[in-house]
């Protein structure tokens, strides 16, 4: 299937230090975001992409125009630098479309602005491309394909450190709860797509607001619950956590990890065996 992320967030809440970078940019060790993001969906085969550029995105472009696959892969270098070769690669297998879907636009109207890519399609994916999670792809895409559901979200538990008060009518704290235990789910922003969606946009609205208000009212909008690890990169607190994990091996959404290690396996067995 066909992924569109959206790519035109400025990210002004994550400090001044961000001021000047796309918030798809953001870096989260070596890589930015949107990079993770694209090896979660190359992970599970979904390898051709459609970008929703917007504020900088020049600078996303730019970014994958001059990419460099031994920044993130191990490799030989020969006669002084002259000669590169990657024991790995990225993204050479990746198909990226690069659109212009307006600096100010909301997120109804960049998946509008691609709507020629994926409207012959019966299913596409979607992300806000500011979001990190382990989620299951497969099962997400199979609760789609067996529900008569338009959209498809992940449903998650806000991870924020707010606790919730219970109050009486005249002010008194009846109960105080972590947000984090209440029986409160937010949209994750992972999409599954069927191409009916267009059918319930408007030119102008944003995705949320009135479209899926639409599909709730029709019974076309499912959710896809997921009590596994989710962060969203939005303030600068939430990257200090997802450089943090990354640092000391914790990124639990870097799924890829596991397959390539368990492929990297037999041949070292069988390097033992000969030795």
């Amino acid at each position: 299937m066909k992924v569109v992320l959206f790519c035109g967030g400025k990210g002004t809440r994550l400090g001044s230090e961000m001021t000047a970078t796309p918030k798809p940019l953001v870096k989260i060790g070596t890589r930015p975001i949107v990079w993770h993001l694209m090896k979660y969906y190359a992970h599970f085969g979904h390898k051709e992409f459609i970008l929703c550029c917007g504020w900088q995105g020049q600078a996303i472009k730019e970014y994958f125009l001059n990419y460099n696959e031994c920044i993130s892969n191990d490799f030989v270098m020969a006669n002084g630098g002259q000669s590169i070769e990657c024991l790995n690669t990225d993204i050479s297998d990746w198909r990226i479309t690069f659109v212009d879907s307006g600096e100010n636009a909301s997120i109804g109207e960049r998946l509008m602005k691609v709507r020629r890519f994926v409207d012959k399609d019966e299913r596409f994916l979607a992300n806000y491309a500011d979001g990190l999670s382990d989620v299951a792809l497969p099962d997400m895409i199979e609760r789609s394909e067996q529900t008569d559901a338009v959209a498809t979200c992940i449903a998650v538990k806000p991870r924020a450190s707010f606790h919730l008060l219970g109050l009486e009518p005249g002010g008194a704290v009846r109960n105080i709860q972590p947000l984090a235990e209440a029986e409160l789910w937010i949209n994750g922003g992972y999409f599954v797509f069927k191409r009916e969606i267009f059918d319930y946009m408007n030119d102008g609205e944003d995705l949320v607001e009135e479209p899926f208000e639409r599909l709730s009212k029709a019974g076309k909008l499912q959710a896809h619950v997921h009590n596994g690890f989710w962060a969203c990169l939005d303030t600068f607190k939430d990257r200090q956590l997802l450089e943090e994990m990354d640092r000391d091996g914790q990124a639990t959404w870097k799924i890829w990890q596991s397959a390539e290690r368990a492929a990297e396996k037999p041949s070292k067995e069988h390097a033992h065996a000969r030795a």
